[in-house]
């Protein structure tokens, strides 16, 4: 057994995004990101493939979504984002880590 933090070592600002896989199988993988003023860039719309739920543990952030327009979200709050939605991030914080945890599903239910 090993103790880990979901906090460690994310006080000090990076200049690139830090992507962190906790857990992965065939179904679904589990992912830490800690951001520090990143943003998706401009003129860019993400599209994956599979369902994505985040839930933002620290900082802020604004999701855009083509579709829907922007939501912030601050800590605690969660959003399921469909296989399929265009969506970028438009901000996070820079002035302290912005931390979320992104679970991706490999596959739905039938």
């Amino acid at each position: 057994m090993q103790r880990n933090n979901l906090f460690a070592a994310a006080s000090q600002p990076a200049s690139e995004e830090v992507f962190q896989t906790l857990l992965e199988n065939k179904s679904f993988k589990l992912e830490r990101i800690v951001s520090t003023g990143q943003a998706t860039p401009q003129g860019h719309w993400v599209d994956q493939s599979a369902d994505e739920w985040v839930v933002l543990l620290s900082g802020a952030a604004t999701i855009h979504f083509e579709d829907d327009g922007p939501m912030t979200l601050r800590p605690g709050d969660y959003v399921l984002i469909p296989a399929h939605t265009r969506h970028r991030v438009d901000w996070t914080e820079p002035t302290r880590p912005t931390v979320w945890l992104a679970l991706h599903v490999n596959g739905r239910p039938e």
